[in-house]
């Protein structure tokens, strides 16, 4: 029901956004430095849990929307494009500052870090479009239901973005670390990632 070229692309953009910093990287990162490797991964749930939510709100409105109006996948496709290019712009721009630099934050228990996690999410700008403008361009009504095309499809972004954020928490310490000594890196990872961005921005515009 959904093609390999959809998966393989979906996969190709949740990695490209996951290893872009955001407000949900910055969170992860600042408490698992902060405040140890498991309030990382409690920060995390609630992370997962924002992205569920987003994927069944936008998938229920969605499916029924793109399927009584097929011409808005132009504009979905486009919108998502210029959001891509616009990551790349922010990945390769001049004066970007440490991801993995230490900030203060006050120790906070479970439930909040959680609940905080969740919020980090939800209130993220890059998930709403994410969902909005660029998954449901790999819906075919085709190929069988829109709405599971979208859970599906929905399902491995979260599994991307969720094992990779993960790796970043148990690895938040050493690259920091790492970083700190090698600032030239911070350099080589902005512009490989502003280059990957800028590609997927182009083959989603000529898609």
């Amino acid at each position: 029901m959904v093609e390999t070229q959809a998966v393989v692309g979906v996969v190709a953009i949740a990695l490209g956004m996951v290893l872009t910093p955001g407000p949900n990287m910055l969170y992860l990162v600042s408490r698992t430095l902060t405040q140890g490797r498991r309030a990382g991964v409690v920060s995390l749930g609630g992370v997962a849990l924002g992205f569920v939510v987003y994927l069944v709100a936008a998938n229920l409105g969605l499916s029924a929307v793109f399927l009584a109006v097929p011409a808005l996948y132009a504009g979905v496709k486009f919108a998502g494009a210029a959001y891509l290019a616009w990551l790349a712009w922010q990945a390769l721009r001049p004066g970007g500052v440490s991801l993995f630099a230490p900030r203060e934050l006050p120790p906070d228990p479970p439930r909040r870090l959680f609940a905080m996690g969740l919020l980090t999410n939800l209130l993220n700008p890059k998930i709403a479009i994410m969902y909005l403008s660029l998954l449901p361009q790999f819906l075919d009504p085709q190929a069988g239901s829109v709405l599971l095309q979208g859970l599906v499809l929905g399902s491995l972004q979260i599994g991307v973005s969720v094992a990779v954020n993960l790796a970043v928490v148990f690895g938040a310490g050493s690259v920091a670390v790492f970083l700190a000594r090698r600032p030239g890196w911070l350099r080589v990872q902005r512009y490989l990632m502003g280059t990957a961005l800028g590609a997927l921005a182009v083959h989603t515009a000529r898609a």
